[in-house]
């Protein structure tokens, strides 16, 4: 009987080692996850969320950040959400190196190659650690999921789609609407 090679689980340690080479590196449970630089839409996209809830943060405190930026779940649990939020009273979070633990907001922006990880695995992962909102900007869909943790789960999301508003309790006073955030209308 043959037996498989064991698959090499990393740490935090060793996703600091590996080289700045434009590639998105994240442990799932040790599990290396690697995706290439995105579209410039998935980008058009990140700035627009990235802008308007800096805008936010400017009034109400807290930080927010666009990828390539940490989230220290555990030593084997580190991903880079597209956009993060977390609000003032949550500072301590904030290291010199990374967030540690649930930022109040995640966002993803779906890209081809990503899509199951981030409706699959990553929603997984924010929920298991306790992320109280996760914004999944799907751009084939048009439209935004919105997954609200309750009770320690995500139940089904909202789906915002064109015309419509996303509104958050996390983030008190912003008014988001979808058609800002997907931009114009592809050809």
């Amino acid at each position: 009987m043959a037996t498989q090679a064991p698959v090499p689980l990393y740490t935090y340690d060793d996703l600091a080692r590996f080289p700045d080479d434009n590639l998105r590196r994240e442990l799932i449970d040790g599990e290396l996850i690697v995706t290439p630089a995105p579209r410039l839409r998935h980008q058009d996209v990140v700035m627009r969320v990235s802008a308007r809830l800096f805008a936010w943060v400017e009034e109400h405190g807290g930080k927010v950040y666009p990828a390539p930026t940490d989230v220290y779940f555990d030593d084997r649990t580190v991903l880079k959400p597209d956009v993060l939020l977390v609000r003032s009273e949550h500072a301590a979070k904030l290291t010199e190196k990374f967030v540690r633990s649930a930022p109040d907001v995640v966002v993803e922006v779906s890209s081809p190659s990503t899509r199951r990880l981030e409706l699959v695995r990553k929603r997984e992962v924010y929920e298991r650690f306790g992320v109280p909102e996760y914004w999944y900007v799907d751009l084939d869909a048009d439209r935004i999921e919105v997954h609200r943790l309750e009770s320690g789960r995500y139940p089904a999301p909202r789906l915002l789609r064109r015309g419509e508003t996303l509104e958050s309790p996390e983030v008190p006073g912003l008014s988001l609407p979808v058609d800002d955030v997907l931009g114009p209308l592809e050809d």
